[in-house]
């Protein structure tokens, strides 16, 4: 008799009525979930949801070994790091050891460079995947060929300044300019080392935020680096302006507006 009654539940049957199907479709939760009603279907509640994107963990996994590989240039050379951060606001920090190009030792320098090249890599690639720029590389190698490409690009230059000190005989000129250009670049690798963190943890709607402080954050350093140390060079060397004009045109804007035509930004 159980059995006989388990099966009237279980197994439908057209002579009779399915008593546990009866009790769930007289369930107002059965009518709004096998289809609304017509106030239903034009309420905003029932429109489609947005695609939310996921980052990818490599990112997040390159960020924090970025900020241990700072955190161990900062243990075995903070020296040299203090003097870097105290020269961008203290012009007696860039003493006559900085102008010979002795104000960090080669280690540093080193350590130095790769976090910039690597941050900045790490920076211009959060940028063409929230621009959602396509590539012939993409994920890991991108951010890779990125960072390539920014220390050819520093390094070439370095071999050029040394070249063109060579040729026009103003060494002690041009190992000047490059301290300026090592501080510079040097206070901007944890400038950017903070923007990719920024970026690989705030929501996308604070990210145009973060783009517009970030770009007027950049330029503000860099004229005030270039504008204070350019103006300490001219004074004890006398050329045409013309020269220096040329020269930020063809070496220092030139490269950047290049970089942004590149990326379709």
């Amino acid at each position: 008799m159980e059995d006989s009654i388990v099966f009237a539940y279980l197994i439908p049957d057209s002579l009779r009525s399915n008593h546990a199907l009866d009790s769930i479709r007289t369930n107002s939760l059965y009518k709004i979930l096998s289809g609304p009603s017509d106030h239903l279907k034009k309420s905003a509640a029932e429109q489609r949801g947005l695609l939310r994107n996921s980052r990818s963990p490599w990112v997040i996994a390159i960020v924090l070994g970025l900020l241990v590989f700072a955190g161990l240039l900062n243990a075995f050379f903070g020296n040299d790091i203090q003097s870097i951060l105290q020269s961008f606001y203290n012009r007696q920090a860039i003493s006559q050891t900085d102008k010979e190009g002795g104000l960090i030792n080669s280690w540093a320098f080193v350590g130095l460079f790769i976090l910039f090249s690597l941050s900045s890599g790490m920076v211009l690639y959060q940028f063409t995947q929230y621009y959602n720029l396509a590539y012939s590389l993409g994920g890991f190698m991108l951010f890779i060929s990125f960072s390539a490409i920014i220390i050819f690009l520093i390094a070439f230059k370095f071999i050029l300044l040394k070249f063109i000190g060579f040729i026009f005989q103003i060494d002690g000129l041009v190992s000047e300019y490059i301290s300026v250009l090592n501080l510079t670049y040097f206070t901007m690798a944890f400038i950017l080392l903070s923007i990719a963190v920024c970026f690989s943890l705030l929501a996308n709607r604070f990210i145009p935020l973060l783009l517009n402080f970030s770009l007027a954050l950049t330029a503000l350093i860099f004229l005030w680096q270039y504008l204070r140390n350019s103006m300490n060079i001219i004074s004890d060397f006398r050329f045409h302006k013309f020269y220096l004009f040329v020269y930020l045109c063809a070496l220092e804007i030139c490269p950047v507006l290049i970089i942004i035509k590149a990326l379709n930004i």
